[in-house]
């Protein structure tokens, strides 16, 4: 099939790539020069594993980048919208990229003679598709949705990190569509999977999404506050949650407790959906509880350093860990960030290290020190937090002597807390 993709983020690139990967032919469609062209060349605008090899095998072949909309929709079946949804100050769902990729769309849907499904693949909140994407492909091309074209909803279910292992391996596909025929081209396009795929109307579809992020954030909260209180009773709440995880009705995964949250995805979400609650006149009391926990987290990794350390001004503080999870460069709501800050709101003098990430954090801290390595970052150092549960952290043991005071705050449960000469306290354990 000929697919067009509007916007080569994390969504859009992998998408992209690997729907290549399947055979189709695809065309990305994206505004900044430089991810065009990264793409054309074969470097790919993110980091996500498996993604360069497959973008450096199809590239110039039956994948390419343009930011010319004209060719892209003129030389496709179907366009997925992939573009960022953000949320804005008060937590509400910020639509204006949705609606500018569907204003260009329809602009060039107005002299298309044939069919064309436009499909959202965005995270866009209940009746967008219906009441937001449709009405404007239709105004702008002067087309009659489901009669002269299709519009549909795809929601995507990507981990960052193991993202094109999870568009190759889901565990489901849901297509919402509003008339069969747009739903017909998005099932066929995903024929060969085997896992379940799950037909329903294109706002069902969206809150499929947005509950699915909501009940894992929600699992992550419930854990915490678990560990919060485990921790205060000298309970292990690892062992609580692999009992709790052994029960089939609940599964031990988003059950690790921690400093909480963070991403693209989960914290956005979650806030977007308790602005549509707020729309219905509904108060969703769980859900502000669970962004609630959340921020809290790393306020009690603060609390938990300053037993250890009561005055952090002029202290030298190790954080290690800044994407806000292992094996992406990721720092969208990195729970370092706030920890960071506080730190700093303290007068201590922060050192960082992160094996991916410590670039995309140097646009939001520039002025703290940022270090190669781990042990480098530690050097002379009074404490230490880990904030990413990268693996390398927990192979750290020398490097522990390094430090001023070995004073050390998991916040991850990933150090060893049976090193020799360390002070180790967890952050729920």
């Amino acid at each position: 099939m000929k697919i067009s993709i509007i916007g080569t983020g994390y969504v859009g690139t992998v998408t992209g790539t690997c729907f290549a990967h399947r055979g189709n032919d695809v065309i990305c469609v994206d505004v900044d020069p430089g991810r065009i062209n990264k793409i054309n060349q074969g470097i790919p605008p993110i980091y996500e594993e498996g993604l360069e090899e497959l973008l450096k095998e199809h590239a110039g072949k039956n994948l390419e980048a343009t930011a010319d909309y004209d060719y892209a929709i003129t030389n496709s079946d179907i366009s997925f919208i992939c573009v960022p949804t953000p949320t804005d100050a008060s937590g509400k769902i910020d639509l204006r990229f949705i609606r500018e990729a569907s204003r260009s769309i329809g602009e060039r849907l107005k002299n298309k003679s044939s069919y064309h499904v436009v499909v959202v693949k965005s995270t866009v909140v209940p009746e967008t598709t219906e009441k937001v994407v449709t009405p404007i492909l239709e105004q702008a091309s002067g087309k009659k949705a489901g009669k002269d074209f299709g519009v549909g909803m795809n929601p995507e279910f990507l981990r960052e990190g193991k993202a094109v292992y999870d568009f190759m391996n889901p565990d489901r596909i849901v297509v919402g569509a509003d008339d069969p025929m747009a739903g017909e081209v998005i099932r066929n396009l995903y024929a060969g999977y085997t896992c379940p795929i799950l037909t329903a109307d294109t706002k069902t579809a969206e809150m499929i999404k947005y509950v699915s992020n909501a009940f894992l954030a929600t699992k992550i909260s419930f854990s915490n506050e678990v560990g919060n209180i485990c921790k205060l009773l000298g309970i292990d709440t690892y062992k609580v949650m692999e009992g709790v995880g052994l029960d089939a009705r609940i599964s031990p995964h988003f059950l690790r407790s921690g400093l909480g949250f963070g991403g693209s995805c989960f914290p956005k979400d979650v806030k977007a959906l308790v602005g549509k609650a707020s729309e219905v006149d509904y108060e969703p009391i769980l859900l502000k509880t669970v962004l609630e926990v959340n921020e809290r987290q790393p306020l009690i990794a603060l609390r938990l350093l300053k037993k250890h350390v009561p005055d952090l001004n002029g202290k030298k503080i190790a954080v290690l860990g800044l994407a806000f999870k292992n094996d992406t460069d990721d720092i969208r709501e990195s729970r370092a960030i706030p920890l960071i800050g506080m730190l700093l709101a303290e007068g201590a003098v922060v050192t960082a290290y992160d094996p991916m990430a410590s670039e995309h954090m140097k646009n939001v801290y520039p002025n703290i020190s940022y270090f190669s390595n781990a042990g480098d970052a530690l050097d002379g150092a009074d404490a230490c937090l880990i904030a990413t549960e990268w693996g390398e952290f927990g192979k750290l043991n020398g490097e522990f002597g390094r430090m001023k005071s070995k004073i050390v705050i998991d916040g991850r449960r990933v150090v060893n807390p049976d090193i020799k000469g360390i002070t180790y306290e967890g952050i729920c354990w």
